[in-house]
């Protein structure tokens, strides 16, 4: 089986293509090349001067849960230091970034397709402190694991712009990270170093390349192709599977009743079924309760539109349980969560927020690929 070759394999390839001059690599356990060799070994292993390594959440070694990481430290296996980037910008980001001493910043991590996936926001923070501190941004461009032929869900209001959003993005946004790169817009020396063999309409297994957790909720692709939908569950008091074995793929409470899996059957989703089912959460909301809910189940992955899927879901929750849904978290997390406040407002008002879900659409801007 041929495999898409990233951008990782390309510069362990040729090291020219970074441009030159001490690297710092921002990375962690999806900087892989197709052997499952981590970059920073490949490009150590090439000749090229990289000369410190940056973790964004989760961390370097993606131990950390959600909204955690890891700590500055040394690497042991490669002997370079490791600098925490998480909650880190503006002038704090600069100085962790100058510290390093690096004239390129070269980016390899895995992107799972969803506004509110961190990761692209660490780029685009490091970004911003590259064409600060005038130093090149290198892209090592990777799969979108959802495809890159459709866009899904409304743009980010930038009124509600946070770590989850800092950009006017759709919630299933479409592109590679090298193509957001592009789209973001920096002053500043940016090279993509672009994937050979990658097509807008392949799935991940289409790729041929071995699937690395992106971080310890997201385990499979099947995780990732529902978590634009279901990753909103995230700012409620439903439990979206965290402290499970199909984190995103289970959702319930302990206040859902029999009502629940046919009345999502009933909306005759495309792609889609749910089964009811019990499960009793590990850590996170409702640990240690067992609560009743449905497994999503997909049976048509180019038919399934998982941001329509969410929304619907939440429509069915907060109508069949009005008095215990409610929201969770930090305030206006569902909100930065979703990129305004249309959600949340449709849904206390007891509209179908469906209406705010306009007609899928092929992703627009400079594209690197067919």
């Amino acid at each position: 089986m041929t495999y898409v070759r990233t951008g990782a394999e390309r510069l362990a390839a040729d090291p020219a293509l970074a441009g030159g001059g001490r690297l710092g690599l921002i990375t962690n356990p999806t900087g892989v090349l197709p052997d499952l060799t981590p970059t920073a070994d490949a490009l150590l292993a090439a000749g090229t001067p990289l000369t410190a390594l940056f973790g964004p959440e989760h961390g370097l070694r993606g131990t950390a849960q959600a909204d955690g990481s890891e700590p500055d430290t040394t690497d042991p296996r490669t002997g370079l230091p490791v600098h925490d980037t998480h909650k880190r910008s503006g002038a704090e980001l600069d100085e962790v970034v100058a510290r390093s001493r690096v004239d390129t910043l070269v980016f390899d991590i895995a992107d799972v397709g969803t506004r509110f996936y961190t990761y692209v926001w660490t780029m685009y923070d490091l970004m911003a402190s590259a064409a600060r501190l005038g130093l090149r941004f290198v892209v090592l461009d990777r799969p979108n694991p959802l495809g890159g032929t459709i866009t899904e869900g409304p743009e980010l209001d930038p009124a509600f712009a946070s770590f989850v959003g800092r950009f006017p993005l759709p919630v299933r946004h479409g592109r590679t990270a090298g193509e957001l790169a592009l789209l973001f817009g920096f002053d500043l020396d940016l090279r993509v170093v672009e994937m050979r063999g990658w097509r807008r309409g392949m799935d991940f297994a289409a790729t041929g390349l071995p699937w690395v957790m992106p971080s310890v909720n997201l385990p499979t692709p099947d995780t990732a192709l529902v978590y634009p939908g279901t990753g909103l569950f995230e700012g409620t008091t439903f439990s979206e599977g965290r402290g499970t074995t199909r984190p995103f793929e289970l959702v319930g409470a302990p206040y859902v009743d029999e009502r629940f899996a046919p009345a999502l059957n009933g909306l005759g989703l495309p792609g889609v079924r749910f089964r009811e089912t019990w499960f009793t959460p590990t850590f996170h909301k409702h640990a240690g309760t067992a609560v009743r809910g449905v497994q999503v189940h997909v049976h048509d992955r180019t038919a399934f539109r998982p941001v329509l899927t969410g929304v619907s879901m939440l429509y069915v929750a907060r109508t069949l349980y009005p008095e215990d849904f409610t929201w969770w978290g930090p305030e206006g997390f569902e909100d930065h969560l979703w990129g305004s406040g249309t959600l949340t407002s449709s849904l206390e008002a007891g509209q179908d927020p469906r209406a705010l879900c306009p007609e899928p659409a092929p992703p627009g801007g400079r594209l690197l690929y067919t």
